[in-house]
């Protein structure tokens, strides 16, 4: 689950890392209002305005803007309010902005210069362990850096028996270039940011840039908070802080009915029990010439419901010509699966599309007897080859 910069900075600053402080705004007079205020509390007129939406690379599309008075905030943050923005992490679409982040100016003038870094928390499924990675190089261009300068990009792992040492903050600071006081102060943020990290359950932070003020002080400039979904009952505050309007709403919707749902490009819908049967059965699509339209795992317990709120989600996408259901009747028959087939095919009425249904394991034989004898426009196979050769068909008409 992810959520948005200024409620990860929230729950950043409750374990006690510094952050750059701002103030949420829906509208362009709240945006001034928390300009005002900030005023007051920091006593600068510069504020940053920054769009709230569930994806990175912001500032290139035009969604993080200064504005040194209250007059160009209004017209910063009307700018941002409602627009279309397009990043690299959106795609073509983009994304609507409905909320900006007013942000207090943290590059101001000191006795030394501000530095950027890059810093992310995140696990290495393949070690087992959680790392830290950490750059010189923060800022928007940190994915040109690991491509071009790998070496520039460091990693220090933490032993989850022992936790975050004490050593290893110093080393990360000190790998950074830090001493004195931004020394202290990096070793202070590094290990308030792993106590966040592994209290949460968290599955990645990315702190991109945590910057150097010019009085040496270490704080985040901007924070991404991914959420590891299967922890997120341990967490009920935190799962409350899901916004759904940044998501594709027939996943929301999938999610509702207990299905797990990934839109796709394709032409084939497909419905399947088991996440590795439904990635066999987008192979067997792609074999047969088409291209999956998506994901969609009902579980190991289809009934009629399941099937048709799959149905239902698979016909929202105009771009779909086919429909694959493809079920191993292990902990279910396959009888009962074509029957709540059966039924929610008559339930929800004229399906435009042709459906092609192979099912395999208990009572197969049976499951195809009943949807031949049905008469409605369903084709039944045993094989996943005959499955293939089917999809193949009717996507030549």
């Amino acid at each position: 689950m992810n959520i948005h910069e200024y409620q990860a900075k929230e729950i950043l600053k409750s374990f006690g890392v510094r952050v750059q402080e701002g103030i949420l705004a829906e509208t362009p007079e709240q945006a001034v209002q928390a300009a005002q205020k900030l005023k007051q509390d920091f006593n600068s007129d510069w504020v940053v305005v920054k769009a709230q939406i569930h994806a990175g690379g912001r500032g290139k599309g035009g969604g993080v803007k200064l504005a040194k008075n209250h007059d160009e905030v209004l017209q910063r943050a009307t700018d941002i309010i409602g627009m279309q923005l397009v990043t690299p992490q959106t795609g073509p679409e983009g994304k609507k902005v409905n909320k900006v982040l007013v942000a207090q100016d943290v590059y101001y003038p000191g006795e030394s210069e501000t530095k950027e870094f890059y810093v992310s928390v995140l696990l290495d499924r393949a070690k087992g362990r959680n790392i830290i990675m950490y750059s010189t190089e923060g800022g928007m261009d940190i994915e040109e850096v690991a491509e071009k300068t790998p070496h520039l990009i460091f990693k220090e792992e933490v032993d989850p028996k022992a936790g975050l040492q004490g050593f290893q903050a110093r080393k990360i600071a000190f790998n950074l270039g830090l001493s004195g006081a931004a020394h202290k102060d990096m070793v202070k943020f590094i290990s308030a940011l792993y106590k966040a990290y592994d209290t949460i359950d968290a599955s990645l932070f990315e702190i991109n840039p945590v910057l150097k003020t010019s009085d040496d002080k270490i704080l985040a400039v901007d924070a991404k908070v991914n959420f590891d979904e299967n922890a997120l009952y341990r967490h009920p505050d935190y799962a409350a802080l899901r916004d759904v309007t940044e998501e594709d709403p027939t996943e929301v919707e999938a999610g509702e009915s207990n299905l797990n749902y990934v839109k796709l490009d394709g032409n084939v819908g497909c419905m399947v029990n088991g996440a590795g049967l439904a990635m066999a059965t987008m192979d067997i699509i792609k074999l047969a010439g088409g291209e999956p339209a998506n994901f969609l795992d009902v579980g190991g317990t289809a009934n009629a419901e399941t099937v048709k709120a799959g149905f239902n989600i698979i016909l929202k996408d105009p771009n779909v010509k086919a429909i694959l259901i493809n079920i191993f009747g292990g902990i279910v028959r396959c009888d009962r699966v074509a029957q709540g087939v059966i039924d929610a095919y008559q339930e929800i009425g004229n399906i435009p599309v042709p459906i092609i249904v192979r099912l395999q394991g208990t009572n197969a034989a049976e499951a195809k007897k009943l949807i031949d004898d049905s008469g409605l426009q369903v084709y039944s196979a045993i094989l996943l080859k005959e499955a293939a050769e089917l999809v193949t068909k009717v996507l030549k008409g």
